[in-house]
């Protein structure tokens, strides 16, 4: 059984809670993360969520997203989903956006209320996909990314539409990201 932790109004932990039980019509707001995988040439990994995924099946999203279990860091969580995800090792791990925050429904009528900070991170070898997680992956360049997010916002996360220009304002004009 995954928890999560789950936090106040205003951030503060106030308890923890089954996974399973927390995203629904009511989702409390928890703790959660996203992670860019970025290439040795500066291009984004974003991956097609499973179809058997809950919530968002089928849409492109980040690299890789999840929770920290109570009582884990964030660095450590990162690492272990990295591994669960995508079966990758990542170095660099730097966070970029610390108080990121969002709220979305699902056309199924599931919530995210998270707490969510962004971070980034350089791909160590290769990824091996988890199929229950990811169907598809790609590695884009920022612009085209930026792109295909406004021409067809549906088809993303409507977590990586938020984060996205926040996150390649952050990256010092991309930090030698691809254009």
């Amino acid at each position: 059984m995954e928890r999560v932790v789950l936090l106040g109004h205003h951030g503060e932990v106030v308890g923890t809670a089954d996974k399973s039980t927390v995203h629904s019509k009511n989702t409390p707001l928890h703790l959660a993360f996203s992670c860019y995988v970025l290439d040795r040439e500066g291009h984004l990994l974003v991956t097609r969520r499973a179809l058997v995924k809950p919530t968002w099946p089928g849409v492109w999203t980040n690299s890789f997203c999840g929770h920290p279990a109570p009582g884990e860091s964030f660095e450590s969580a990162i690492f272990r989903r990295a591994a669960d995800e995508l079966g990758a090792e990542l170095e660099g791990l730097s966070v970029e956006l610390p108080e990121f925050r969002y709220r979305a429904v699902d056309a199924n009528g599931i919530v995210e209320n998270e707490l969510c900070p962004v971070y980034t991170a350089t791909l160590r070898g290769q990824i091996r996909p988890n199929a229950t997680e990811v169907a598809e992956w790609a590695w884009v360049s920022p612009r085209s990314l930026t792109e295909a997010v406004r021409l067809a916002p549906f088809a993303f996360s409507p977590w990586l539409v938020m984060q996205l220009p926040l996150l390649l304002e952050t990256l010092d004009s991309y930090r030698g990201v691809a254009t």
